[in-house]
């Protein structure tokens, strides 16, 4: 049986994780949700991830995949406070849209 990085390529895998990656940026950049802005964050950190197993694989070390759990570790829990802080804002002053949100730093 073949190894399917061998079937698909790495160069395949980088592809895909720039895509990702740029998908993220541009979510950052270009929309002013808090939530969409998480999520995109999020999206970015899966392409890292995604980018460390492949080449995890590719040179035969499982110490880029060790990483790549403690990563979605530090990813859970930065998840669980943005959150946290989003419903606190929200109980507090009653909206999220980031740019209103701007004006409050005074």
């Amino acid at each position: 049986m073949q190894n399917i990085l061998e079937q698909i390529g790495i160069d395949n895998y980088i592809y895909l994780s720039a895509l990702l990656f740029c998908v993220g940026i541009l979510g950052i950049l270009f929309r002013r949700s808090a939530i969409v802005m998480l999520m995109s964050v999020e999206l970015m950190l899966a392409a890292a991830n995604l980018l460390l197993a492949a080449f995890s694989v590719y040179h035969q070390d499982a110490s880029g995949q060790v990483f790549v759990i403690f990563s979605m570790a530090v990813a859970a829990a930065e998840v669980a406070v943005g959150l946290a802080i989003l419903v606190a804002v929200f109980r507090n002053i009653g909206l999220i849209d980031i740019e209103k949100l701007k004006k409050l730093r005074g």
